[in-house]
């Protein structure tokens, strides 16, 4: 976890920000949106432009990376539509996936140009016309074999066979990275997990910490540096409460630090208790609140030891699901809430009701609350000075929340309050940009919410603890124990466990809710963890029997696609960059599970029919297996799932 901020008032000249500038998903357009009127004084002292960001973290095989499949059949369509209706300079190449029989990829652009020049003198007599046109004024590339016309005009295009392989050998020889997709972005921001202090970790959380951790996963794969934050809840009347209880209970606090408080979640229950039954205590711990708040020394330290405790119950849980975050919870934003404020107010956005300070929103019954009624800040002002120090200080041009879906409102009307500001583009199009990504509830068998048999909620130190046990169990079952040492039994049970429990939530639509069971999601059989690392394993395996020199063959071998089977693989294996492009632009982790398991599927279908080992075309189906391991391993890697090369 990092430093916190000092939480001295910040000064007036370190709240300057920069003036923000809008950028376009495509660069094929410049706009000059006025937003500067919508900003106050203090928001326009500087003016820098995203696009001069760099990010820190690309790869240095970036040039070896001329973008998906799909992006550079775009480039090539996009050329031709300009010489096939150059008076439609605006038109974006619609290059998808083909479905049927007839292509590989497709181009769906003829219908549109027909409708933008039907009526108008033109040489087309419709969309097969203006389809074949489009065909014939394809730049030459060695990446078009052939081209064909189907209905209303789509363009179908089939790759070569030798262009898949050299694109294949190519990834082998210098790395995965050169198959990233390139993002119109630079720098993110990824706020995840972000329990409350003085809480255990549910499984509530389970969903935020694994979805947020993919998503900034994957984005870093794509040459995007991410700041991933923790924005835990550790500013909040309930430290009063805890405070005061600790004085009371233990004052020895000091001296006695966590080994007195023990369980942190029963104690903020008893405390909670204790400030529901008693109004002396209550007023104690309002008055305690104040006292922290101004800064008082004995209040800080009670506070930070309390903030402490917590964090090392948090790390049991992201040192097992292998999660790095940089923490900066509410306390961290809160010497800046008062300039932020002071801003929105001078904009004209803030006004009095009913005792409080709010921003009403258009179209939403209820106005966003910024300060309540008794004077104290809530989520609104922290999360709007969150926002306002990530686009100013941090300079980040896309911030993604994971939440569950219960959160939308307040992310929607937040979100709004920021572009009424002049903060984030009207345009949905333009960056900087926010994005919430909310997700369902876990439940159980009786598919209500998740709890133990005593309606706890579940913690998650023992549901991940839990799965490891029973994998290790089975693992042990099948003789494992007598053929591996005990590290390696305990390793690979816990990279089965955890990553079952991972997968089996990032596997469905974020959005749904999915019904928690080990019994499933630690099946060996159907799109499970376990079936696509006994996939893996198994490829290892073929690899390793083989007797050859993998890293040697990659120097030396050549593929051959001969059979439709290995053909079907090499095209799949191809679209892998692009499939991670959807899943970070849509933000939806289970569009690269539902590829993974594909893929295990395609490489069933190749095994099946193209013996391997000792035939003629061993050298090239070696080197597709490898390179299928390559690719399921990358996929592990951005779902958080750790590899196993045996089972």
């Amino acid at each position: 976890m990092s430093g916190r901020l000092s939480l001295s008032g910040a000064s007036s000249s370190s709240l300057l920000p920069c003036c923000l500038s809008f950028k376009r998903l495509s660069h094929l357009h410049s706009p000059k949106p006025n937003h500067h009127r919508l900003l106050p004084d203090f928001l326009r002292a500087k003016t820098r432009r995203f696009s001069t960001i760099k990010s820190a973290s690309v790869s240095p095989m970036a040039e070896d990376n001329e973008g998906t499949v799909k992006q550079q059949l775009s480039k090539l369509f996009e050329t031709s539509l300009r010489m096939t209706v150059p008076d439609e300079p605006d038109l974006e190449p619609l290059v998808v996936k083909c479905t049927g029989k007839f292509g590989d990829y497709q181009c769906n652009n003829a219908m549109s140009c027909w409708a933008k020049v039907k009526g108008k003198k033109t040489e087309f007599k419709g969309p097969p016309s203006i389809g074949q046109a489009i065909a014939n004024n394809l730049p030459e590339s060695e990446m078009i074999e052939s081209c064909s016309i189907a209905g209303p005009g789509f363009v179908n295009v089939v790759l070569p066979n030798q262009w898949i392989t050299k694109s294949i050998q190519k990834m082998l020889e210098k790395g995965v990275g050169i198959w990233a997709p390139k993002l119109p972005v630079s720098r993110a921001v990824v706020d995840f997990s972000s329990p409350n202090i003085a809480k255990e970790m549910h499984v509530g959380h389970l969903r935020s910490t694994i979805i947020g951790d993919t998503i900034a996963r994957m984005l870093e794969y794509s040459n995007v540096e991410v700041l991933r934050r923790n924005h835990v809840g550790d500013w909040g009347t309930q430290f009063g409460m805890l405070i005061e209880y600790m004085f009371e209970k233990f004052p020895d606090w000091e001296n006695a630090g966590e080994q007195a408080i023990g369980d942190l979640q029963a104690f903020y229950k008893a405390s909670k208790l204790k400030f529901d039954a008693d109004p002396v205590f209550k007023e104690k711990a309002q008055q305690a609140v104040v006292l922290l708040q101004g800064g008082n020394e004995k209040y800080r330290k009670a506070w930070s030891t309390i903030c402490e405790i917590s964090r090392k119950e948090f790390h049991q849980v992201y040192e097992r699901l292998g999660i790095s975050l940089e923490e900066k919870g509410e306390s961290f934003y809160n010497p800046y809430i008062p300039k932020v404020l002071e801003g929105l107010s001078n904009q004209g956005l803030i006004v009095e009701s009913e005792g409080a300070r709010v921003i009403v929103i258009e179209g939403k019954q209820i106005p966003l609350i910024v300060v309540k009624s008794d004077g104290g800040y809530n989520y609104a002002s922290t999360d709007l000075t969150a926002l306002w120090y990530r686009l100013n200080e941090e300079k980040a041009e896309w911030i993604v929340y994971v939440t569950d879906v219960g959160q939308k409102l307040h992310f929607e009307m937040f979100f709004t309050a920021a572009k009424l500001a002049g903060w984030l583009p009207a345009d949905e199009k333009l960056y900087p940009k926010t994005s919430h990504v909310d997700f369902g509830l876990v439940l159980g068998d009786d598919k209500k919410r998740f709890r133990t048999r005593s309606s706890e909620v579940v913690r998650l130190v023992d549901l991940l603890d839990e799965a490891k046990t029973r994998c290790k169990a089975e693992l042990v079952e099948r003789g494992k124990a007598l053929e591996w040492t005990a590290e390696e039994l305990e390793q690979i049970a816990e990279a089965i466990g955890y990553g079952a429990v991972k997968y089996a939530d990032l596997k469905n639509n974020r959005s749904t809710n999915y019904t928690f069971s080990f019994d499933q999601m630690l099946n060996d059989k159907g799109n499970t963890a376990v079936y696509l690392q006994y996939a893996h394993a198994r490829i290892c395996s073929i690899i390793r029997k083989s007797g050859k020199d993998i890293e040697e063959l990659k120097n030396t071998g050549t593929i051959v696609l001969g059979l439709p089977e290995e053909r079907s693989l090499g095209l799949h294996l191809l679209q892998f960059a692009e499939v991670v492009e959807e899943a970070c632009l849509s933000l939806l982790p289970n569009v690269l599970c539902e590829y993974l398991y594909n893929l295990s599927e395609h490489f069933t279908r190749f095994y099946a029919e193209c013996k391997v080992n000792g035939t003629p075309e061993e050298t090239s189906r070696l080197l597709l297996c490898e390179a299928t391991a390559v690719v399921m391993r990358q996929c592990f890697h951005l779902l958080g799932i750790v590899p196993v090369f045996k089972i």
